[in-house]
């Protein structure tokens, strides 16, 4: 993950929301500052696809968010993720419609669900399971599952009164979420996208 040079200049939301420099790249806005991120592995996209397929067979398609969203989240700046996979609710969905970018803003309702594939490496690593985690929780999202392929495990982490609790899956024993009704697969399945 590479920042923008520190000569530019720190944008507020509505900059970041309006910012179009003539390219295709990605950028997170992270306390005010453009961080290009860099493509995933081809194994973290297949992942994510395969499960967004998945959880298509319990909820329609269109609520379903493939590292296609932005979701505001609360920082010392201004400051926006682009997840792995996302799940909206109906209302989520009906603010989005009409909008100019596919933006989660503070005053829409969050997503149901956000979906995180860790890459390699420490610092995606703290990303994932410290500040993103932090970031979630603040903005009441009902599930954040971080799925790491190096450890082997998915952990759910599920909104209780203002906070965290996290589930941790590794081999058979079936997920167990809140916003997904009858999702019965087990994490080694689920990690098994990745590796097809």
């Amino acid at each position: 993950m590479q920042a923008a040079p520190s000569s530019v200049k720190l944008l507020t939301m509505e900059e970041y929301l309006a910012y179009d420099d003539g390219t295709d790249t990605r950028y997170e806005l992270v306390d005010g500052e453009l961080v290009e991120m860099p493509t995933e592995s081809p194994e973290n996209c297949r992942l994510a696809k395969l499960l967004m397929l998945e959880l298509a067979k319990y909820i329609s398609i269109v609520l379903i968010n493939v590292k296609d969203i932005e979701l505001a989240v609360s920082g010392r700046r201004a400051k926006v993720r682009l997840p792995d996979l996302t799940v909206l609710s109906e209302e989520g969905y009906a603010a989005l419609t009409g909008k100019r970018s596919n933006t989660i803003t503070h005053d829409m309702p969050p997503p149901l669900l956000v979906v995180e594939i860790v890459s390699p490496g420490t610092k995606n690593r703290d990303r994932d399971y410290r500040y993103k985690r932090t970031e979630y929780a603040a903005r009441e999202i009902a599930e954040y599952w971080i799925i790491d392929p190096e450890t082997h495990q998915i952990t759910l982490c599920l909104w209780v009164n203002g906070q965290y609790e996290d589930q941790v899956y590794q081999g058979d024993t079936p997920i167990q979420s809140t916003v997904i009704p009858g999702f019965n697969l087990s994490a080694a399945q689920v990690l098994a996208f990745g590796a097809n």
